[in-house]
C-alpha cells in the first residue's frame, strides 16, 4: 500500500506542472498515467459500433486526485504509519487541497462555490446537452468529496507537529487566506438535491430526457455501453438520464452514511432520512453498468442496505467478470485487478462488516445463507487481527500485546494478546422474534 502511495508521491512534479498547464494551482493528477507521471489519456475514441472516431473528454475526470488523497487518508487510518504521513502523505493532500481550492469558484449570486468542466465517474456524460463547453457544473461527487477532503486536510493539521505544518506550508506557498478559503469552501459547495433527498449527479440532470431502457434491451440486447448505441444512433448520451457505472452512489460506497449526512449538514443543506436507499433506487435503474467497477460499488451499498438477494447476485457478478471477460475485452489478456480488489473489499467490509477507525474496529457481520463460515486475518496499524465468522458467532484474536477495542451494535469488547473475544451474533435477533411472537 505504501509502495503505490509512494509512486503517486514520486509524480508530484508532474502533477504539478500539469495544474499550472490547466491555469491551476497544488497537483492535478492525471487520469491515466504512465511511468512518467503524464496525462497518457486519449483525446480520440473509436466506436466499434459505428466505425466512427470522435472526441474523448475523459481527461476531465478530476476525481482521480480525490481518489490519490482518499487513499492517503485511508492507509493513515488503517495503518497509522506517521514517518509516511508527516514525510510524504502530508505535502500528497495539502498539493491535492491545494489544487481543488484554486479549480472552485464563488458565484456571489447565491453565495455558493461551484466547479465546472469536470466529469464524474459515470465517463457517459461529457458535457451539457447543446453546449459546446467540455466538462459538467457541479459534479456532486466531486463537490461532496472535496469537502470531505478538506475537512480531513484540518484533522491533519492537528495531527502533525507545529514545525512540519509551518513547513509544508512554506513549501507550497499556502497562507492564512488559503487555509481561510478551504474552511469556506466546507460551508458553502453547491450540491443540487431534490425534495425526494436525491442528488442530482451534477447541476442539470434533472432536467435530462428519461430513456426507454427496456425498448433498448429488446432491440439490442447487450446495453452495457449505451454511449455508442446511442452515438451509432445520431444521439448522444448527455440528452439523456443514464450512467455508465456508479456515480453520485460512489458516496455511501466511500463514506459512511452519517459521514454523508455530516458533510451535507455542515453545508446547510437538510437531514434527508433515507437518503442512500432513495439514490439506490433512482440511480440503479438509470445505469447500464458499463464496467464491472460498478457492480462492486452497487453490491456493497445494496448489501448496506440489508438488500442481501440483489446484493449476492451483484457480487456473483463481480467474480465471473474475470473468469469469464462478461465486458467482451476487459480481461482478455490478463485480469481485472481493480475488480478483484472490489471483491474482497466487498468480502471485508460488506459480508464482514468490518470497518478501521483510528481508536477501534467496528464490527458488523453478516454471512450469505450459503456459507457456513469466514475467515481472514488483517493488519490494522501494527496490529494483526484473524476474525472468524459463523451465522451465530464472531470470533477476533489480537497477536499484538495490545488492547484493541472492538465495537459491535454499540457495545465495547476488548481484545487482549492471547485471549479470543467470543460476540454472540444472534442474541439480539432471538429478542426481537420473541417479541413478534408475543
Amino acid at each position: 500500500s505504501r509502495s503505490c502511495l509512494m509512486y503517486r508521491y514520486h509524480r508530484l512534479p508532474e502533477a504539478r506542472k500539469y495544474a499550472i498547464e490547466n491555469g491551476y494551482r497544488g497537483a492535478m493528477f492525471p487520469w491515466q498515467s504512465g511511468s512518467t507521471g503524464v496525462e497518457e489519456t486519449q483525446e480520440l475514441h473509436l466506436n466499434p459500433k459505428s466505425g466512427k472516431w470522435g472526441p474523448d473528454l475523459s481527461r476531465r475526470q478530476r476525481h482521480v486526485s480525490l481518489a490519490i488523497a482518499y487513499n492517503v487518508w485511508d492507509y493513515w487510518k488503517k495503518v497509522g504509519d506517521r514517518d509516511f504521513l508527516i514525510q510524504h502523505g502530508a505535502e500528497l493532500l495539502l498539493s491535492i487541497a491545494q489544487f481543488f481550492t484554486s479549480l472552485v469558484e464563488f458565484n456571489k449570486k447565491d453565495g455558493r462555490y461551484h466547479t465546472k468542466g469536470v466529469m464524474g465517474p459515470d465517463e457517459f456524460h461529457e458535457k451539457l446537452p447543446g453546449s459546446k463547453e467540455a466538462g459538467l457544473p457541479d459534479n456532486a461527487y466531486t463537490n461532496i468529496m472535496i469537502v470531505w477532503l478538506l475537512r480531513r486536510m484540518e484533522e491533519m493539521m492537528n495531527i502533525l507537529p507545529g514545525k512540519d505544518i509551518i513547513r509544508l506550508l512554506r513549501k507550497l506557498d499556502l497562507t492564512p487566506r488559503d487555509l481561510d478559503k478551504m474552511d469556506d469552501i466546507t460551508r458553502k459547495m453547491n450540491v443540487v438535491i431534490n425534495d425526494d433527498g436525491i442528488i442530482s449527479q451534477f447541476d442539470g440532470y434533472f432536467g435530462l430526457e428519461e430513456l426507454d431502457w427496456d425498448g433498448y434491451r429488446q432491440k439490442y440486447g447487450n446495453i452495457h455501453r449505451m454511449d455508442r448505441i446511442l452515438k451509432a444512433e445520431g444521439k448522444s448520451p448527455d440528452d439523456y438520464k443514464l450512467a455508465k457505472q456508479a456515480d453520485t452512489l460512489m458516496l455511501f460506497y466511500l463514506l459512511p452514511m452519517d459521514e454523508v449526512h455530516d458533510l451535507l449538514t455542515r453545508l446547510g443543506y437538510a437531514h434527508y432520512r433515507n437518503m442512500m436507499k432513495e439514490n439506490y433506487e433512482y440511480y440503479v435503474d438509470r445505469t447500464s453498468h458499463g464496467s464491472t467497477l460498478s457492480r462492486v460499488v452497487h453490491c456493497v451499498v445494496a448489501w448496506r442496505l440489508h438488500r442481501y438477494a440483489v446484493a449476492w447476485k451483484w457480487f456473483q457478478d463481480v467474480l465471473r467478470s474475470d473468469i469469464y471477460d462478461t465486458q467482451g475485452g476487459t480481461t482478455m489478456e490478463g485480469i481485472h485487478t481493480g475488480v478483484m480488489g472490489g471483491s474482497i473489499d466487498m468480502v471485508m467490509r460488506g459480508i464482514g462488516g468490518i470497518d478501521f477507525h483510528e481508536d477501534r474496529i467496528y464490527l458488523k457481520p453478516r454471512l450469505p445463507s450459503k456459507w457456513k463460515r469466514l475467515k481472514m486475518k488483517l493488519l490494522y496499524k501494527t496490529t494483526w487481527v484473524s476474525f472468524t465468522f459463523t451465522k451465530e458467532e464472531a470470533l477476533i484474536e489480537v497477536h499484538a500485546p495490545v488492547l484493541l477495542p472492538i465495537e459491535y451494535k454499540g457495545h465495547l469488547h476488548y481484545g487482549l494478546p492471547g485471549e479470543k473475544i467470543r460476540i454472540d451474533l444472534k442474541k439480539k435477533e432471538k429478542r426481537r422474534n420473541n417479541k413478534r411472537k408475543k
